[in-house]
């Protein structure tokens, strides 16, 4: 499918051209925008790692509680925490009650503060290459995982990440900016390809 009107008439990407509010200014705004800085990019892993077997608008929606639970997903607090922390987060309804990735994300804000010989915000956009000469036309031509999202999580479960397989890297790769992945035709503005300077070859 290719960039749709949405409720305003202006063609957007099809998951992004709907009638919710919350959704569409995600799309508009914040999906394919270029995200710098530990804890910004810290809070993007986590809540697509939460994202895995469900649908994004149910954790945009529950964001803002999200970074209420999480400290404001500051890795250094949440490092901190222990058992009685994954209770009152188990008991939290505001949030996704899975205890598999709430240990994960706690465990993977340990894994950011011992990285070695670099920091967060660099090594994920080490995996970044230069940007496709155009926008795809069609969704269906759209990559659910690449070689550098595989690369990336096979990085990062060596240095002991949790809960970031392949497809979750990619998603993030596509939120942060690190591919842009909105449609030919789509309202957001193409990513500056003239930027060379941040793509770094493996």
């Amino acid at each position: 499918m290719t960039a749709v009107p949405g409720p305003d008439g202006l063609l957007r990407c099809p998951w992004g051209a709907t009638a919710d509010d919350l959704y569409r200014e995600y799309h508009d705004t914040e999906w394919g925008r270029e995200v710098h800085g530990r804890d910004a990019l810290y809070e993007r892993l986590c809540l697509e790692s939460f994202q895995s077997g469900l649908s994004w608008i149910t954790i945009l929606r529950k964001r803002e509680s999200f970074r209420r639970a999480f400290a404001g997903f500051d890795p250094e607090r949440v490092a901190r925490f222990g058992e009685d922390d994954v209770s009152r987060l188990m008991a939290d309804a505001s949030i996704v009650r899975n205890k598999a990735k709430i240990a994960a994300t706690i465990a993977n804000a340990r894994v950011v503060l011992d990285l070695v010989g670099t920091d967060l915000d660099t090594l994920l956009w080490s995996f970044v290459t230069p940007p496709r000469p155009s926008r795809l036309v069609d969704a269906s031509e759209v990559p659910a995982v690449t070689a550098e999202s595989t690369a990336m999580a096979a990085d990062l479960k060596r240095r002991g990440l949790r809960f970031f397989g392949p497809t979750t890297a990619y998603a993030l790769m596509q939120a942060t900016g690190m591919v842009d992945d909105h449609l030919s035709g789509c309202l957001v503005p193409a990513l500056n390809t003239d930027s060379s300077s941040r793509y770094r070859a493996r």
